[in-house]
């Protein structure tokens, strides 16, 4: 028994950290609150490591933030017009 007691502590001691760490784990997939520190992280990290995915990255933010086309004024949609061929 005394061979297997450090073995026990470590397993304890493993199963007390894995426990503590799931605490926050749960707290911040709960609340959300770290959905911009890790985009922050990985943007950094990319712009580092992976310069065409960054500037990638970039041109998605910018697409994802130009405003749809507006009607016209009165009301009408326009309409394209289709070429022969």
């Amino acid at each position: 028994m005394h061979a297997l007691l450090p073995y026990l502590v470590m397993l304890g001691l493993l199963a007390a950290i894995l426990g503590f760490f799931t605490w926050p784990a749960r707290r911040i997939r709960r609340r959300g609150t770290a959905g911009g520190a890790m985009s922050g992280a990985l943007a950094s990290y990319e712009e580092a490591f992976r310069a065409t995915s960054h500037a990638s990255h970039y041109e998605i933010r910018a697409q994802h933030e130009r405003k749809a086309p507006t009607d016209s004024p009165d009301g009408r949609r326009r309409r394209r017009r289709r070429g022969k061929g």
